[in-house]
């Protein structure tokens, strides 16, 4: 490898050549041309040598001075990289040298370098019909959704993809972990009463679906990596809704509203410390992406009808009182809780642009569809009715209350999950 500057920085009259590492003669026309009174060789240990001499009585060194005029070529002895002093003239007062390491080798044939690989030429492609991978066959049943969306700037249809894919990475990345309130004095029961408490306080507030799911998010990762005494439960419950607000809302309830809904159980001050505390132990990243998310975008997928997306949207909300589903991504969730709806109501196959834009199949989603219908089974009987009572109004199709909720498919999934 030569050990070279750039050309153009030494070169009389500022012209610039750019001589291939390859072509030696083209380094050497270019060297030729040069002025140097010094260079730096050897820049590592920093030494000056002004002209390059070699001591035939000395140890050999690895370098070897190519001259060009001449012609001449460079002898080695066997299996080393000496040279013969005969074979060797120096330009003293004429142009400068120009230095090359030369590697030792051991073959007279010369060789590629073992990092550069030797091409052959591409096998053919198979794309026979009885392979299960041939060309474009695992693609042929599934539908662009995006292909109407090009003329429309705020659905991003070239970027789509690539954005839900950046939140499956986040989703992975702030995960909540299974059990994590074990050994602490909260317990997940309190937690259940928390989270249903604050179902009303956001439905009271008339907050939006993301703040509800951001809240919860926010208390499952705050609690996971912080000791919480029992009678501060209720006050990292309200501050997470106070800081899910401000990500979410364009207008967030006032301070004083958390502490009136509170009874004046807590100040503002303790609301304001509680908020720097959740904001430093989550390092103020908040960009975990929701269940509603991924349904929206599986929905479209799916092209179902509002009956189904709001039933979906019913079983994903049973699912944050649930401290047994904490360790479930929001995507998986998302996609269960739709197959469900889709099985329920009139049974729609989960089919293969679902599959493909959810990136789960009917079968991984089976254990989480079974929770899912034990949860709306025990729904009925719990004393948490803060979810259940808000899904039977009208303005969410009274969907809590529906029939199919009681079917024989959604029943036999409830009893697998339960046995």
């Amino acid at each position: 490898m030569a050990l070279t500057r750039p050309v153009s920085a030494n070169i009389e009259g500022n012209l610039k050549l750019a001589p291939s590492r390859e072509n030696t003669d083209a380094i050497i026309a270019c060297k030729t041309m040069t002025r140097v009174t010094h260079r730096a060789a050897l820049g590592d240990i920093g030494n000056k040598v002004f002209k390059m001499t070699i001591d035939a009585s000395k140890k050999p060194v690895k370098k070897e001075i190519i001259q060009a005029a001449k012609g001449r070529t460079l002898q080695k002895n066997k299996a080393t990289s000496s040279l013969k002093s005969a074979d060797i003239e120096i330009y003293r007062d004429k142009e400068p040298a120009v230095i090359v390491e030369v590697l030792p080798t051991f073959k007279t044939e010369p060789t590629l370098p073992e990092c550069e690989p030797v091409l052959s030429a591409p096998a053919p492609m198979d794309i026979s019909d009885d392979k299960p991978d041939a060309f474009s066959r695992a693609l042929l049943t599934v539908e662009d959704i995006d292909a109407n969306d090009r003329d429309n700037p705020q659905l991003v249809s070239e970027y789509v993809n690539d954005i839900y894919s950046y939140m499956r990475i986040l989703e992975a990345k702030h995960f909540v972990k299974r059990n994590y309130l074990e050994g602490r004095e909260v317990t997940g029961k309190m937690r259940a009463i928390l989270i249903d408490w604050l179902c009303q306080v956001h439905h009271r507030f008339h907050l939006l679906q993301e703040t509800l799911y951001l809240t919860v998010s926010i208390i499952d990762r705050y609690l996971q990596v912080k000791q919480v005494s029992k009678n501060k439960l209720q006050l990292v419950g309200v501050t997470a809704m106070l800081v899910a607000s401000k990500y979410e809302e364009m207008y967030a309830p006032e301070v004083a509203d958390f502490v009136y809904i509170t009874d004046n159980a807590y100040s503002k001050a303790d609301i304001r410390d509680m908020e720097r505390d959740i904001l430093r132990s989550l390092e103020f990243s908040f960009g975990k992406p929701l269940c509603l998310h991924f349904l929206r975008r599986n929905s479209k997928a799916g092209q179902v009808d509002a009956m189904k997306h709001t039933l979906a949207k019913y079983l994903m909300e049973l699912t944050i009182v649930e401290y047994d589903m904490v360790q479930y991504l929001p995507s998986q969730i998302a996609a269960a809780a739709l197959c469900l709806s889709m099985k329920v109501l009139d049974s729609s196959q989960w089919n293969d642009t679902l599959s493909h834009y959810s990136t789960y199949t009917e079968k991984d989603l089976l254990p989480i569809q079974q929770k899912l219908a034990h949860l709306v089974v025990k729904a009925e009987n719990s004393k948490l009715t803060a979810v259940r009572t808000k899904y039977s109004s009208s303005k969410f199709m009274k969907i809590s209350t529906a029939a199919e909720l009681k079917s024989p498919a959604l029943l036999e999934l409830a009893a697998a999950a339960s046995s």
